[in-house]
């Protein structure tokens, strides 16, 4: 079946509007939030604060994650997808007025929790039921189209912020304006998920035992643990995926800080707009994924296009570390280019050679260490980092993190990596 043929499909093009406005909201959130506590004049963080506030807003879903991810896998996920939305959007608002009334940095993001949380559910849910839409033959081509297409909709979601910013102000008035507009999309996104039929997302058998939702919460993280075992393609690409997130970590605070303390010269400058630049040079990278990632997998494989893709970030650290604007956007190309390489290759193996029985706390799992790897390395950073935030240390441990994982990744069993084919994954799925 041709990638034309499945995008016409009944229910594709719908479920990528549910996602797209779905990360229009992160974006529009993530980018109002973190222009509320950095860059605002009525606020002032120091590394470490930023540092918590991540672990704030991420570890605790990525701990309850691959429990809650068991739900995905019994409750119909259309109406995941509806009523967590709509959930998402009245958090988004706490969270604005929080922030308009000047409430302390650690209010604001214990309700930003909330915000995190359900939107780490409905990404979940979103991989967890793409395969309900879209055709296994092509899934590595809906994948990237999909996947890529959404980070740029949170680059637009983060440009949509940037701009109200400019219109409402950055104290803590403003900045509760611009938040605001994060519910909007949520709630679009809920309610174009609302026009699929029951069931019409999965899942197929709820959670393959029979048991209650609550049963199927307490053993999510065992059963999503387990089926990583099971699948060795998986758990080889989780940890590439974990590699890439580990010195993401340390980069973003890095530079986080740097901007505030460091002009690095035309076309980027310092603060938001270096920011804005760096992230909209991560973006373009991911969009170049979409057509790099599929190519490469078909012809080379997952674990050659894995492999290359690490080697090809400690390059792309050493341009990060030359903190000269043009080399760190051709960087934070790179870097885009490898995160999404990684994580296409990944929603693959998990589409793929997991039964949908448990495909849902699988990604929990996924989401556990995505956004563990990311925060840790953010604490590191943070006691790492000097008062101007650049670490020539930090960026060599990076390189070496890249170049080790690539080694691991490339001397694994080429079978293994790639999966099971297509016949077994069915009569898998099939007997399950």
């Amino acid at each position: 079946m041709s990638l034309w043929t499945q995008v016409k499909a009944p229910g594709l093009l719908r479920f990528l509007g549910v996602r797209l406005l779905s990360q229009v909201s992160d974006g529009a959130f993530q980018a109002a939030l973190a222009f509320s506590i950095l860059f605002n004049p009525d606020r002032h963080t120091d590394p470490l604060a930023v540092a918590a506030g991540f672990a704030v807003l991420l570890l605790p879903y990525s701990v309850l994650g691959p429990f809650a991810g068991a739900l995905l896998d019994h409750w119909d996920r259309r109406r995941v997808l509806m009523w967590v939305n709509a959930f998402r959007a009245v958090a988004i608002v706490l969270v604005a007025a929080a922030m308009s009334t000047g409430v302390p940095d650690t209010a604001v993001l214990l309700a930003a929790l909330i915000v995190t949380g359900c939107s780490r559910f409905v990404a979940s849910g979103l991989s967890a039921g793409l395969p309900h839409v879209a055709s296994g033959s092509v899934i590595i081509e809906v994948n990237a189209v999909f996947t890529t297409l959404g980070a740029g909709m949170l680059a637009v979601g983060a440009g949509l912020s940037t701009l109200l910013r400019t219109i409402f102000g950055a104290d803590n008035g403003g900045s509760g304006a611009t938040l605001l507009a994060g519910a909007v999309f949520a709630l679009s996104s809920g309610m174009l998920a609302a026009t699929f039929a029951p069931r019409r997302l999965g899942p197929d058998k709820p959670d393959g035992s029979g048991h209650s939702a609550l049963y199927s919460v307490g053993r999510g993280l065992a059963h999503g643990v387990r089926a990583v075992a099971n699948h060795p393609s998986v758990g080889i690409v989780l940890g590439a995926i974990g590699v890439h997130r580990l010195v993401f970590g340390m980069n973003t605070l890095m530079l986080l800080i740097v901007v505030r303390s460091i002009d690095l010269g035309a076309p980027l400058g310092h603060d938001v707009q270096a920011m804005a630049g760096i992230g909209a040079a991560v973006a373009a990278g991911a969009l170049l994924a979409a057509v790099a990632t599929p190519w490469s997998v078909h012809r080379y494989g997952r674990r050659r296009t894995v492999a290359v893709a690490l080697v090809g970030g400690a390059l792309a650290e050493t341009l990060v570390g030359t903190l000269t604007a043009s080399a760190v956007l051709v960087g934070a190309v790179l870097l885009g280019l490898i995160g999404q390489t990684v994580k296409l290759c990944g929603d693959v193996a998990m589409q793929c050679d997991v039964p949908d029985s448990y495909r849902g706390q699988v990604f929990a799992v996924q989401d556990a260490v995505f956004n563990t790897a990311f925060v840790a390395a953010m604490f590191v950073a943070a006691f790492a980092i000097p008062a101007d935030g650049f670490s020539v240390p930090l960026i060599i441990a990076g390189a070496v993190a890249y170049l080790v994982g690539a080694l691991l990744v490339w001397r694994a069993d080429s079978a293994v990596v790639e999966g099971p084919d297509q016949e077994t994954v069915e009569r898998e799925q099939a007997r399950v």
